[in-house]
């Protein structure tokens, strides 16, 4: 069993990172500006920390095997995340990442796709340079997982394929991963590391 802490335990990504974490039997500290949704449970304690806030935060990981951050990057840069971690002396830092820094087949990112949303631009070029800081970190054991292009709702399958830098497309021509299964693939990672300063990515 391991101590987990999620910034960002109350969005889409870190409720069921929460869940899959409670499923396997870890002990989890849910961090997030309003835990109020999150109620009384069973192996979790509840933090009400503004992010932004680099002393709190380093309070609220203190004493955790691992960090994992599921909180959007254009509101929570690298360094807000880095900073307190290494200060509060956890060695490992799991990300929950984006899919605009992927290759596509001819080796540009999707985020430079002529198709790529305009309105999802700014958040995917943070968490680019998100990436791009974790590559440049000497202390922390960080691993940063980049969903496919398609992060949506749907069931806990368990059946998955697991990449490095390419964007994973299924053979109906669809590059999709529902919250529940991205939380399987984070979790392992948890318990049985493998990409150890690495990004890497899931989808069907």
């Amino acid at each position: 069993m391991s101590k987990i802490a999620i910034i960002g335990a109350t969005g889409r990504a870190g409720s069921q990172l929460l869940e899959e974490a409670l499923r396997r039997g870890h002990s989890v500290t849910a961090i997030a500006r309003d835990t109020s949704k999150i109620g009384q449970r069973e192996g979790v304690t509840t933090r009400n920390v503004d992010a932004l806030d680099a002393a709190a935060l380093q309070a609220a990981v203190v004493g955790h095997d691992v960090v994992i951050s599921a909180a959007h990057f254009a509101t929570l840069p690298a360094s807000a995340v880095t900073g307190p971690v290494k200060g509060a002396g956890v060695k490992r830092l799991l990300v929950v990442g984006g899919a605009g820094s992927l290759l596509l087949p001819d080796g540009t990112r999707v985020i430079d796709s002529p198709g790529f949303p305009p309105e999802y631009k700014a958040e995917a070029g943070a968490g680019a340079e998100f990436l791009a800081n974790l590559r440049q970190e000497q202390v922390l054991d960080w691993s940063f997982l980049s969903p496919s292009a398609e992060f949506v709702e749907g069931p806990r399958t368990g059946a998955f394929r697991i990449g490095q830098d390419d964007l994973l497309v299924s053979s109906e021509g669809r590059s999709w991963i529902t919250f529940a299964d991205y939380a399987i693939a984070m979790l392992d990672e948890v318990e049985v590391p493998k990409h150890s300063r690495q990004r890497f990515t899931v989808g069907y």
